[in-house]
């Protein structure tokens, strides 16, 4: 057995013990493609510095463990629906918990289980093969054409790992009708002692005109490991403002693709990673400038301190007749200590003429001046290390598409820092 793969026959087994829904065809077919591909290794250029053995050997453990899923942590995501006013999918354990949803019967906004056959598979990565084949239950969320709403859809995606290790797969597809206008909150927690391993595909469509606002916050326990992708298409006229803000986690992966199919679309999108001792945070991000004009702009913003490591790699490419694109892509990181290690590149591809792209990135530790001035304002030296953190982190904070949840995430990064600070968690 490879170690880069999976026991054969748990893996048939546990699909096998899946219900035989709508999603048995292509499952087996995604199966059947992952036991080909297996996991992604170092030696693949997307995955040089992230290195999957651990999440490996925890998933072997966790398909050869025969454990009962976890019960849900009632009462904590009761506390998270009361400090957001949105309306609630919660997916706990990588199903649906119809009892703690709010949002299955509002006008215009369609959720129904997810229906895939073998033609309709597009498995861009082996991840998205393991995910397909061991999804339990996958959701189709539909907003109807010309549907607006200030009151926020949450995707609350939370997980829990008792007394074993434990494995759950998330998959949403998400479409946006002509003209429709909607806010997204994806938030990840997780809680339990033992190990744990997440890994979301959700799939958004934005048709002509349409608008999303998209906040993706993870806060999960520092030993449990998620790796989530985002794909997102836009086709004529549409918009995304999308924010994701990277707290917990051991090992965290993220992937953002953006397929730019319709002139005039426009995708902006931001990013906050913040990461201490034993941290790995991992930002893969890649605009596809399919036609032109149309714009991409893209800030990400590292903090970090202890033995960690992040990584950010940010790709634009502009094919060939996609003329008038304006491709905006930056990303700085602040370094708190010797032992903390960030793997920045940024790419640009660009095969057409008349364009306005531009890339970079920084690295660099706390200015001294900087920290001098406030000392002499009467601050001590933590004291104006914290402040001009804090001030680094909340230039994206600010800019999230979904103001009313500033001071929320602020407070989140806050604490964070102050761990980060005293290497002790609040």
């Amino acid at each position: 057995m490879s170690r880069r793969s999976l026991p054969i026959d748990a893996l048939d087994r546990t699909v096998a013990a899946l219900s035989d829904d709508a999603l048995a065809e292509a499952r087996h077919a995604a199966l059947a493609q992952f036991k080909k591909r297996g996991f992604p290794t170092t030696r693949n250029e997307n995955w040089k510095y992230t290195d999957l053995s651990k999440v490996i050997e925890l998933s072997r453990r966790s398909l050869q463990t025969s454990t009962d899923a976890e019960r849900p942590d009632i009462d904590r995501i009761r506390e998270l629906q009361a400090s957001i006013d949105a309306g609630w999918l919660v997916i706990a354990n990588g199903k649906l918990n119809r009892d703690l949803s709010t949002t299955l019967d509002e006008d215009g906004i369609e959720v129904s289980p997810l229906r895939l056959d073998s033609k309709d598979l597009r498995l861009e990565d082996p991840l998205a093969d393991l995910n397909l084949a061991l999804l339990k239950q996958g959701l189709s969320l539909r907003i109807a054409a010309n549907r607006s709403t200030d009151r926020p859809i949450a995707l609350l995606i939370v997980d829990s790992a008792g007394t074993a290790p434990v494995l759950s797969q998330v998959r949403i597809d998400i479409e946006l009708q002509a003209n429709a206008e909607i806010r997204f909150i994806e938030y990840h927690v997780s809680a339990g002692d033992d190990e744990h391993y997440s890994n979301a595909h959700i799939n958004v469509i934005a048709r002509p005109n349409a608008r999303a606002d998209y906040l993706r916050f993870q806060d999960r326990a520092l030993h449990h490991s998620q790796t989530a992708r985002l794909n997102v298409q836009l086709e004529t006229d549409s918009e995304i403002s999308y924010c994701g803000i990277d707290l917990g986690g051991r090992l965290t992966r993220n992937d953002l693709k953006i397929d730019i199919l319709g002139q005039g679309a426009s995708a902006i999108f931001d990013g906050l990673y913040i990461a201490a001792e034993g941290q790995h945070v991992d930002n893969h991000t890649r605009v596809d400038h399919r036609v032109g004009p149309a714009v991409s702009a893209q800030e990400y913003r590292g903090i970090l301190n202890g033995h960690c490591r992040a990584i950010w790699n940010g790709k634009a490419i502009v094919h060939a007749g996609a003329d008038g694109t304006d491709a905006q892509q930056a990303n700085h990181n602040l370094l708190l200590s010797e032992h903390a290690e960030i793997d920045a590149k940024p790419e640009l591809e660009i095969y057409a003429d008349e364009v306005k792209c531009a890339h970079g990135t920084t690295v660099g530790q706390l200015d001294e001046q900087a920290l001098f001035y406030l000392r002499s304002r009467g601050l001590d030296r933590d004291r104006a290390k914290r402040v001009l953190t804090r001030a680094f982190a909340t230039s994206i904070v600010n800019k999230s598409p979904i103001p009313e949840l500033h001071d929320l995430i602020g407070n989140a990064v806050e604490q964070r820092l102050r761990e980060l600070a005293t290497g002790v968690p609040q």
